[in-house]
Order: structure tokens, then sequence, then C-alpha cells
């Protein structure tokens, strides 16, 4: 089995466009997942180009060098359990991070830091703030819910961050939306 690494893969509609360029090039594949493509044997490098060409049209990036491929994994990691998780994190995101991608934290953090020019913590708290943003949009939960599912100790805390991240209150974000939702309605 041999592993190829995607940039830019965020969801599951990301998956399914990247099976899709699959198909078209008729190259077999194991499995796709966030960030990640198995394959069953190694392609050759008009292949690798062709593949690389084929999901770069598509918005995704075929990673060759390690480093970026580490970054690129801690990125699927973080919004996996953020974005895509209703389970807690019981660990902190530290250890998280070091013990799936078999790395030191203070060696990725710097790697994530040198690439990205941000701290995994706040690419962490931005992806947060998007999760809250999304969850009040869709009125699936309420803000004790939000915080107790995002690691906040209170909606207090998770409100004074939202205000610090967004720059404004959780409510006038609710009214903003409320008012955008209203002109939808009217079409």
């Amino acid at each position: 089995m041999v592993s190829l690494f995607v940039k830019n893969m965020v969801c599951p509609r990301c998956i399914m466009a990247v099976k899709d360029e699959l198909d078209q090039l008729q190259i077999p594949y194991s499995r796709v997942e966030l960030g990640k493509i198995t394959l069953p044997k190694s392609l050759d490098i008009p292949e690798i180009q062709r593949l690389a060409d084929s999901l770069r049209d598509r918005g995704f990036e075929l990673l060759e060098e390690r480093k970026s491929t580490l970054v690129s994994q801690i990125k699927t990691l973080l919004i996996e359990q953020i974005q895509h998780s209703e389970e807690l994190l019981t660990e902190n995101y530290s250890n998280f991070i070091s013990e799936r991608l078999h790395h030191e934290y203070t060696y990725l953090s710097k790697l994530f830091s040198q690439e990205e020019g941000i701290t995994i913590e706040k690419y962490i708290i931005r992806l947060k703030m998007e999760r809250v943003k999304e969850l009040i949009f869709y009125k699936e939960k309420s803000l004790s819910e939000i915080a107790t599912l995002l690691g906040y100790n209170s909606v207090a805390y998770l409100s004074a961050q939202f205000k610090k991240e967004i720059g404004m209150t959780i409510s006038a974000f609710k009214r903003q939306t409320a008012l955008g939702r209203n002109s939808l309605d009217e079409l």
C-alpha cells in the first residue's frame, strides 16, 4: 500500500471529488479520506503528474514534501475533530496530534507555525469559531451544548473568545444571521 497526501481536502464532498478524479484517470485506489489517498501500488512519474494536474484543477494539491505532508495531516486531524466530530475530545490537542502523527508536539508546532504563519492553537480557535458560526446559523444546538461540544468550560468563555475572534458578540451574529435568512425568505 502507498499513501499520497492531498492538501485542501476539508469535507466529505472533497473526498467524492478526489474519487471522481481517480476514477476518470483510471487510477485504482484502496481508500480516500480527508487529506489522504491510499493506493494498492505506486504510480509512475507520468501518472503522478496527471493526478497532480487533475487535482490542481479541482483546487487540491498533491503533497510530496514531508514537511508539507505533516502540516496537511495536522490540519486534517483538527478539521475532522472540530468540524465533523460530535465527540468531545478527552485529551488535550497537543497529545491528540503528537500521538496520531508519531512526532513530538514541539516539532510539529514549530513546523506548523513556519509553514502556515500561525500557531496550531490559533488554527484550532479559528476552526472552533467557524464551527460555532455554523451551529448557530443552523440552530442545531444551544450555546451551552455548543460550548460543551467544543470543550469550553462555560458559555461566557466561548462568548468572549467569539467576540475576540469574530469581532462581534454571539447575539449580534445571531441577529445578522436572522436578517440574512429573512431576506432569503423574501426571494
